[in-house]
């Protein structure tokens, strides 16, 4: 009987990593608009950052669609999953705390509904990594097994 629960285990683990699969390609279609939107205004970036008081806003400006555009790039592929959505949660907490918060839930109203989503995604990959279809697997974890 235990071999028996062994085997459903693994059966059940393959449709895991085609959700985790699917997961990282749809986080990473949802911050190309986002970050593509920071990247062609620079400067009005800088002052967006600056109006919700976040300290060396052009700096930031800088640094947080460079993570999100890499973070696109590094979540198709599923290399260095982990550390990337590291980066992207605490870009996601800062949002919601900065921007959407005082809006409410909805989406709607630009509140921290999607941010939310994306910062729950975020935590899964942080949790699970990229999964069997990444190059994290190939790379890093298929010659541990």
């Amino acid at each position: 009987m235990k071999d028996f629960f062994a085997e459903v285990g693994v059966l059940f683990s393959y449709p895991r990593h085609i959700v985790l699969l699917v997961s990282r390609f749809v986080l990473a279609y949802g911050f190309v608009q986002p970050a593509s939107m920071k990247l062609h205004d620079l400067q009005g970036t800088t002052l967006f950052f600056k109006s919700l008081g976040i300290p060396f806003a052009h700096m930031f400006a800088y640094i947080v669609p460079t993570l999100e555009t890499l973070g696109i790039v590094l979540l198709i592929l599923g290399l260095f999953t982990r550390l990337i959505s590291l980066f992207l949660a605490v870009i996601m907490v800062v949002a919601i705390f900065t921007v959407h918060l005082s809006n409410g839930f909805s989406v709607a109203d630009n509140g921290f509904e999607i941010p939310l989503y994306y910062l729950i995604f975020s935590l899964i990959f942080i949790s699970f990594g990229g999964g069997k279809y990444s190059l994290d697997y190939l790379f890093f974890e298929k010659g541990m097994q």
